[in-house]
């Protein structure tokens, strides 16, 4: 049991270096990037699950905040959590908890996994609206357009991708025995 659970904490650490290089691939549009971090939390989530899914999510977002430069074009501090992009990076903690809850209680099928990212995808996007509707002091209807609109058909196109990869994934990591 404590062998396997060295495994798990081992993996998820890999999985929060490859969301720190999939946040480093960047589409600059002001004031929020579009980056591949969105779909390589929801893959680590798909495929680790709630518990080290989110762990593998909340050191990613850990490494930022005490400034390992992990965060989109290669930021980190604290100060970038507290900066207009911030509520983006905090959801990804709430959405890949989602993420891998939903699929431990409604199973771990390509149907399952494509709701379930489709969902922490709105989840991401509604809390990082929200925070850079504060954060930037925007209205409402400068936050959604900016921070809302334009990411909304990209990332759900993310969350069909990394559901149907994810699923096949872990299936066969499943299969081999490596989670």
């Amino acid at each position: 049991m404590r062998n396997n659970r060295l495994k798990m904490m081992i993996v998820a650490a890999l999985f929060a270096a490859i969301i720190s290089v999939a946040a480093q691939i960047i589409i600059n549009i002001p004031p929020v990037p579009f980056t591949l971090m969105t779909i390589a939390v929801m893959l680590t989530a798909t495929i680790l699950g709630a518990k080290y899914g989110t762990l593998a999510v909340a050191v990613y977002v850990l490494m930022g905040v005490i400034g390992i430069p992990v965060f989109a074009g290669m930021k980190g501090g604290f100060g970038v959590v507290l900066g207009p992009t911030g509520g983006y990076i905090m959801a990804i903690i709430p959405a890949a908890l989602f993420v891998g809850w939903y699929l431990g209680n409604f199973g771990h099928t390509k149907a399952q996994a494509i709701i379930a990212n489709m969902i922490a995808v709105l989840i991401i996007l509604a809390l990082g609206t929200a925070w850079l509707k504060f954060a930037a002091e925007l209205p409402w209807n400068g936050a959604i357009k900016g921070g809302m609109l334009p990411f909304i058909l990209p990332d759900l196109a993310k969350a069909i991708v990394a559901a149907i990869i994810g699923i096949i994934i872990r299936n066969r990591l499943v299969a081999a025995k490596l989670i």
